[in-house]
């Protein structure tokens, strides 16, 4: 039997092994930031089969592009991380393809049930995936900015999801997205520090391997004080978010200056596995962010229901999982 057959893994492990790939604990994001969109689009909770829509869709997208992004990475992944679904062998080169595709499929079939520019911010995205995994991931700004731009195109595939004329629709909805770009730019080059030593035998320039680690933290600091300042900014002029916003605003404060504190007090002792809680940190309070949206247009207890599946699916797969996909030895 050849090296690469692995007879050893059962349909469990390969189950998990898939598990793994789809990083429950990030798409649940990418969804809920399309429906955040769709709300502030509507003024209100979209149709029921419109919100299932622009909430599964891009998920099934952000799923494709994982595998997409572990088939492309698996030379690096075997410097550092051997033990990930494809280079370990639970997943094969072919079996990546196949699933990537299969969710490609069937999220551009769903999306014949939206709006027209719907379809176009499918290739739209296809594009930025393909992008951000074949050529931008290892360069840096470059590649974190792809990876906003991908958030981006998520929460207009939201908006243009209500079918609302462009002419009508208000500045601030525009103005938003760049709320969602500067965060998921910063979340992203936060999450590279734990790849900072498997980056630099791999050849690639992020910001982590350019700046070290304690510049890094001072660049993640400073965008968020400029997303965080833009929102509010943004909120308070639009008037378009009621007081429930606000409020969870603040819980999503007090998140990132707990981050903030944690990440400045452990770079003297720094490890990978600090530095992945460091991105742990922004997995939970990204989904805080994008819900405060939510809370701000609907009704609070459709807002609140929401959030406590978005919270409680991130959290626990992030407990189950993360470590296990970033840590575990074969």
């Amino acid at each position: 039997m050849s090296k690469n057959s692995h007879p050893e893994y059962t349909i469990k492990d390969k189950l998990f092994a898939h598990i793994e790939i789809w990083r429950p604990y990030t798409v649940i994001w990418c969804g809920l930031v399309s429906l955040a969109g769709a709300c502030l689009a509507n003024g209100d909770f979209p149709l029921l089969t419109t919100a299932i829509l622009v909430t599964i869709i891009p998920m099934m997208g952000w799923i494709a592009g994982l595998y997409l992004i572990d088939f492309i990475d698996r030379k690096l992944d075997i410097i550092q991380k051997p033990h990930r679904p494809i280079p370990s062998g639970r997943i094969k080169r072919e079996e990546a393809f196949i699933f990537g595709a299969f969710f490609v499929i069937i999220g551009f079939l769903l999306t014949f049930l939206l709006n027209p520019i719907n379809l176009f911010l499918i290739f739209i995205v296809a594009v930025l995936v393909f992008s951000y995994a074949k050529f931008t991931k290892s360069r840096g700004i470059i590649g974190n900015l792809n990876r906003g731009l991908v958030t981006v195109s998520a929460y207009f595939f939201g908006v243009f999801s209500i079918n609302l004329p462009i002419p009508s629709m208000t500045i601030y909805i525009w103005f938003f997205s760049l709320v969602f770009l500067i965060h998921d730019t910063n979340s992203n080059i936060v999450g590279a520090i734990r790849d900072i030593e498997g980056d630099k035998k791999g050849g690639y320039i992020t910001i982590p391997v350019k700046l070290g680690i304690k510049k890094t933290a001072y660049v993640s600091l400073l965008m968020t004080i400029i997303w965080f300042s833009l929102v509010m900014i943004f909120a308070l002029n639009s008037k378009l978010l009621k007081n429930e916003f606000y409020l969870v605003l603040i819980i999503d404060l007090l998140i990132l200056i707990s981050f903030y504190l944690y990440l400045f007090k452990s770079m003297k002792k720094y490890s990978r596995k600090k530095a992945l809680n460091f991105h742990k940190f922004f997995v939970i309070e990204r989904i805080v962010l994008a819900s405060t949206f939510i809370f701000g247009i609907v009704n609070l207890y459709i807002a609140l229901i929401i959030f406590l599946i978005a919270i409680t699916i991130t959290s626990i797969s992030q407990y189950a999982l993360r470590d296990r996909y970033e840590f575990r030895k074969i």
